[in-house]
């Protein structure tokens, strides 16, 4: 058989002799002429007629016959814009929108946007607009702020304004009753106003008045140009008050406060420390028929067990003959204030006990005829109790705390203070610290308490830290060691029976590991530079220091003990003391190892 010798391949298949195409490119290539001829057809393919008329055609020099193509990928019109399109700054600034502007300067403090108004006219405009300043509060920045700013302030802030607060403002003093005027007519929507401190006259006090009728918290504290003037604007133009304070307004007395007890039926603040006149009965009576007092402060008063009893039951009320108790409905009072009222006595406060069962805060303190038989049912019947102040008490004895113990009160009481009670010791002391879970802060300043009380304090605080909520334990993340907060203010000042034993029993717990409540103790000032040292190295988390600060005193108050010893051996023993002293301070002062070790040589002895 032979073989074929016919081609393997057709015309129309590609081969390597046939000319390649770039089907992307614009201009494509036709043909090629021989070598040394030269081009009779054209070599480029030519457009559509539509086309050709938008296409500028022009004969390139260097090589004739060809034609070369100035085609744009887009239209004239926007080559022209982009050409001419400059970069320019952007004023993030200007630009955005005036409400934002106001809002980013809300951010800043008071004193910081007085200092922005310095930038330009616009920045000053836009720094004393009203929006800025609906919350003037000048008590953090009174002494910094100068007298024509802070009007200024007010001034434009205007009708904006609704809390103005200018406690301490002395420099307003500058100011004449023309600018008062001036502030007042600005200042016309007013719920918050306080002058606590501020040096003002009579009539600019009644211009304020008479200007805002929707106030609802007024703080006079201290303001002498306050009267019963003032009291009888209140009571005609301001129905909607609900706070009132006007405590050592020499001016001032219960003849003006009965016009706004009766006016104002939402009044429920009402402090009027050392004010005169709180044996008028029917003053008295009126606020018992209104009943709508929730907190009363009236500090160093005048008021009698007579007062107390018409404040609290009434005048002549219905008597149960089975149980000896008025019949009246409870009232609402939830914090009573009846410090330094030296004319009570266990009389009046008896008549607390089933009559105020919404109580949280009582305080008593200085009313020395007070004794155990005033409180022997008063803590029965008021379970919500937390705040207690029986401070100077010289003839409560230990009989009142163990009731208060006993009492269900005890689970919420949080605030005790019963400095300067003498007869006050361990046998009270030691069941309220077991019984008052909730405690947060004691005051036992010139008590009989001892070291007891202080162990015991630790002990309950540390149980209190093994009963508290903890998280999930991660056993696949690290845990790091969390700074502890204090859970309990223990004062005990001038306690005679208190020893650097106790103390050490304090510091002592609160630098155990893992803990997450600490004690801050306030003691002897011989022992309160260490025990603030030790606290400042227990927060910080350098318990280890605290250790060894502790170890250090405690070495040292051993080595002073037996240096005061007398005998065979006092000079060794105070020659201990002084070296422990000194590795003590050196402790104190951050120890040998974090720094270097202080000089005591008195000098050289030769010269």
């Amino acid at each position: 058989m032979g073989f074929s010798t016919a081609p393997t391949s057709v015309v129309t298949t590609p081969g390597p002799d046939t000319q390649k195409c770039d089907l992307k490119s614009r201009i494509r290539v036709i043909g090629q002429p021989p070598q040394g001829q030269a081009a009779t057809t054209p070599l480029t393919a030519s457009l559509p007629a539509e086309v050709r008329s938008a296409v500028k055609e022009t004969q390139n020099p260097a090589a004739p016959g060809i034609t070369a193509l100035n085609e744009d990928y887009f239209p004239e019109e926007v080559l022209q814009v982009v050409l001419e399109r400059k970069p320019r700054a952007i004023d993030f600034w200007g630009e955005m929108p005036y409400e934002i502007r106001i809002q980013i300067l809300r951010c800043l403090q008071p004193r910081e946007i007085v200092r922005c108004s310095a930038v330009s006219k616009s920045w000053h405009k836009m720094c004393f607009d009203g929006q800025l300043w609906t919350n003037v509060d000048a008590k953090e920045y009174y002494r910094d702020i100068s007298c024509t700013s802070l009007v200024k302030i007010m001034t434009a802030a205007g009708p904006f304004v609704r809390d103005l607060n200018l406690r301490g403002c002395a420099q307003l003093w500058e100011r004449s009753t023309t600018h008062w005027e001036a502030i007042s007519d600005a200042c016309r929507n007013l719920l918050y106003f306080s002058l606590e401190g501020c040096r003002i006259d009579s009539s600019s006090v009644y211009y304020f008045l008479i200007r805002n009728t929707r106030l609802v918290h007024l703080n006079f504290c201290g303001v002498k140009a306050v009267t019963n003037n003032a009291m009888k604007i209140i009571a005609q133009g301001c129905p909607q008050l609900e706070f009132l304070d006007v405590s050592w307004c020499s001016h001032v007395d219960t003849q003006g406060l009965h016009k706004v007890v009766q006016s104002c039926p939402k009044l429920k603040e009402l402090k009027a420390s050392e004010t005169r006149g709180w044996w008028v009965k029917a003053f008295l009576q009126d606020m018992f028929n209104r009943n709508t007092l929730e907190r009363l402060v009236i500090a160093h008063c005048d008021i009698d067990d007579e007062g107390l009893q018409v404040l609290l039951q009434g005048e002549e009320p219905e008597i149960d003959p089975l149980t000896d108790r008025a019949i009246i409905p409870p009232r609402n009072f939830r914090h009573l204030n009846l410090s330094r009222c030296e004319q009570l006595s266990d009389k009046g406060v008896k008549c607390l006990t089933n009559n105020v069962p919404r109580l949280v805060g009582l305080q008593l303190s200085q009313v020395v005829g007070l004794t155990d038989d005033a409180f022997k049912h008063l803590f029965e019947n008021t379970p919500l109790l937390t705040h207690l102040d029986m401070e100077e008490m010289e003839d409560i004895t230990n009989t009142t705390l163990l009731n208060l113990a006993q009492s269900p009160c005890a689970p919420t009481l949080q605030h005790l203070n019963i400095s300067y009670c003498e007869s006050l010791g361990d046998t009270g002391m030691l069941p309220i610290l077991k019984a008052c879970p909730g405690l947060r802060s004691v005051d036992l300043d010139n008590t009989r308490v001892s070291d007891l009380v202080l162990t015991e304090a630790a002990a309950q605080i540390r149980l209190r830290d093994k009963e508290g909520p903890r998280g999930p334990h991660l056993w696949w993340k690290k845990e790091e060691p969390c700074k502890p907060k204090v859970a309990l203010h223990l004062t005990v000042y001038d306690c005679q029976n208190v020893t650097w034993t106790g103390v050490r029993e304090v510091m002592s717990r609160n630098a155990e590991h893992n803990r997450e409540l600490i004690i801050s103790l306030k003691c002897f000032y011989g022992y309160q530079d260490t025990v603030n040292e030790h606290m400042k190295r227990v927060k910080a988390g350098r318990l280890e220091s605290a250790e060894r600060l502790e170890r250090k005193w405690a070495e040292y108050m051993i080595a002073t003990e037996e240096a005061g010893a007398g005998g065979a051996g006092a000079r060794r023993r105070r020659r201990r003391a002084r070296e422990a002293a000194m590795v003590h301070a050196d402790e104190e002062e951050g120890g040998p190892r974090g720094g270097r070790r202080r000089a005591r040589s008195g000098g050289c002895a030769l010269m």
